[in-house]
């Protein structure tokens, strides 16, 4: 077990989450943050700063202090908003310093239970029809959810009125209540909804069915070629952070991912845990980078 990173076990190690609570990447920091606290015996606490593209939550983790007590839970939206963003006030190769991978997961496309669109083809036909007029829900420019969006509509040829939302509840509201016609989402927090029949989803987005929805078809499988989006979530230090601190903390998130009540947590919202050593992650954030740029390239919200 690794050991408190302060002289002062008492100092509280902040985790900035650059999301809206109640969103996944919440609901993962939350998780992960209660094991770390055993763990280190120090406290660890989370610091919603939610912004488009993450940029308001990770410049402020750039910029803290490398002593390992200001940590940045870092996402898909962070190698997004490299390739989207030409003036990003940090950058986020440079500026931090992997520790670790924690999860991966799934997003879907929704829609309210009530709805008339049963199939991926039945929206594509409405979107047709009714070209930059069907509202579809999504997170904030720069988030996975947003790039899935986008994504759909260059792949299936469609132009939606793409709606963007703070949080994942938010979308959910929307939704329920007939303000957007579809929403792209991650899988985990939708679950509940997707159980009690509020919503349904018409397909995933990944390159393999969901194994608790195994009767939803992927996007390829749906119609969509050449279509597959995901996500993760894992945890980075500012740069600069002294490589003993990085690798204890890798140490506390490779110790509570192996726990069976936290594993068993994460996989009951739908992320798959991950793990691995700092050099991995960094290879992650690196791949991920390269295939934003790839996708954005094509999409009309390449180059904000």
């Amino acid at each position: 077990m690794a050991g408190a990173l302060a002289d002062d076990p008492g100092r509280p190690i902040t985790l900035i989450v650059p999301f809206a609570p109640g969103g996944i990447a919440d609901l993962v920091a939350r998780t992960v943050t209660r094991a770390m606290s055993e763990v280190l015996g120090q406290a660890v606490v989370v610091d919603n700063r939610p912004s488009a593209g993450s940029i308001v939550g990770s410049h402020a983790a750039a910029r803290a202090v490398p002593d390992g007590c200001t940590l940045l839970l870092m996402s898909n939206a962070n190698a997004i908003g490299a390739s989207l963003f030409e003036n990003m006030p940090f950058d986020v190769v440079k500026d931090f310093a992997p520790v670790c991978a924690l999860g991966t997961f799934d997003l879907a496309l929704f829609v309210a239970a009530d709805s008339k669109f049963k199939t991926v083809r039945d929206l594509i036909d409405e979107a047709r029809a009714r070209a930059g007029k069907l509202p579809v829900g999504a997170l904030a420019v720069g988030s996975t959810q947003y790039l899935a969006a986008e994504l759909f509509e260059h792949r299936a040829g469609v132009d939606f009125l793409i709606v963007p939302h703070k949080g994942s509840p938010a979308v959910l509201a929307a939704l329920r209540a007939g303000e957007i016609g579809a929403a792209f989402e991650i899988v985990g927090p939708v679950l509940p909804q997707l159980l009690a029949r509020a919503v349904r989803a018409l397909a995933v987005t990944g390159d393999r069915r969901f194994a608790a929805l195994p009767d939803v078809p992927t996007m390829r499988e749906a119609g969509v070629a050449d279509y597959e989006v995901a996500s993760w979530n894992g945890l980075a230090a500012p740069a600069g952070t002294p490589q003993a601190v990085v690798d204890r903390l890798n140490a506390a998130a490779n110790d509570v991912l192996k726990l069976p009540a936290v594993a068993d947590e994460l996989r009951a919202m739908g992320v798959r845990p991950q793990g691995g050593t700092p050099q991995q992650m960094r290879a992650l954030l690196e791949r991920e980078i390269a295939y934003a740029g790839q996708v954005t390239s094509g999409t009309k919200i390449a180059h904000v």
